[in-house]
């Protein structure tokens, strides 16, 4: 099987990349590298060469219309991670991340479909759903996403609804909630709250919260991830044109977040305190019924042990270079 990984550099992408080769699959690649890693993809050749599989790199920008026909041109499944995925820099700046967003989306999509791909997998958000203080978040739930990132992904969703309901092109959108875990990269301004925590609590230095601390989220491993994106590949036909929360159904404040790295870490350090950031939410849990149950999706790796195996990968990473 032929599969076109977009932003196959970044974080979650790179991982889906070496599940993919590993299991015998063929790999394209699209990517700009404007916020994915080149080094992410350094032993994508060994991936390939171990799983008997093809990988192949395309280094363009997912707004470039025909760079994406060429990428799409006779695979059969599409793994859509490309995205400014930063709610901050979606605020700052929110015409590019539109055009990321939801133009590159849409490209993708009418290059899918001319190309005959059978099924898009997309990398959608919780951030579609705001700041409801309804917990948890349900797929039918109406969406009332407070920063333009979420619109985006709302509006990204919404063509890839209407192209499996006009052109019978398969999608599924996976609407992840906080995923952390190897590769994710902690030096970026809009990094992540796990790689920043432990990219700075490993070496001495105190976390930084936003806010009070007691805002919390429902943390999924990358494992996980990678495994709803396979499992939303496989499923049966009746699945498609949906969305899907991704994460563990459980909840965690920052500040217990804080303490449970220290103890991974062996460390006490006491996070300090920042002023909270424009378009963050409080809140996020995830109702997971709906992906255990269509798409036979079930998080494997918990909370600790997620967040052991990311200290180790960073601490290890960080001892190697």
């Amino acid at each position: 099987m032929r599969a076109l990984v977009t932003g196959g550099g970044g974080f979650i992408g790179s991982n889906l990349v070496q599940a993919l080769l590993g299991r015998g699959d063929d790999v394209t690649v699209l990517d700009d590298f404007s916020t994915g890693r080149r080094e992410n993809l350094l032993q994508a050749p060994q991936w390939a060469r171990d799983g008997g599989s093809r990988y192949e790199l395309l280094e363009a920008d997912v707004r470039d219309e025909q760079a994406v026909r060429d990428a799409v041109d006779g695979c059969e499944l599409v793994f859509h991670q490309a995205a400014l995925a930063s709610v901050a820099r979606s605020v700052s700046d929110p015409l590019t991340s539109h055009t990321v967003n939801v133009d590159g989306t849409l490209k993708l999509l009418l290059a899918a479909r001319d190309a005959g791909v059978r099924r898009v997998v997309f990398a959608s958000s919780s951030s579609v759903y705001g700041e409801s203080p309804t917990l948890p978040k349900v797929e039918t739930m109406s969406p009332e996403p407070i920063s333009p990132y979420g619109l985006d992904k709302l509006a990204a969703e919404t063509y890839c609804r209407l192209f499996t309901r006009l052109y019978g092109l398969q999608t599924v959108a996976l609407r992840y909630f906080n995923v952390f875990g190897p590769r994710q990269d902690p030096s970026s301004d809009y990094a992540a709250v796990i790689p920043n925590f432990i990219s700075r609590m490993s070496t001495g230095q105190q976390p930084i919260i936003f806010g009070t601390g007691e805002q919390t989220r429902d943390f999924s491993f990358i494992d996980n991830v990678v495994r709803a994106n396979l499992q939303a590949a496989s499923a049966p036909p009746e699945a498609c044109g949906e969305a899907y929360n991704i994460a563990c159904g459980e909840r965690v404040s920052l500040l217990e977040l804080v303490r449970r790295i220290n103890a991974v870490l062996g460390t006490h350090l006491e996070p300090m305190h920042d002023a909270p950031r424009a378009g963050d939410i409080q809140h996020s849990l995830a109702d997971i019924g709906k992906a255990c149950g269509k798409l036979r999706y079930s998080p494997s790796v918990g909370l600790e042990e997620g967040l052991a195996r990311t200290v180790d990968w960073f601490t290890g990473a960080e001892t190697t270079g």
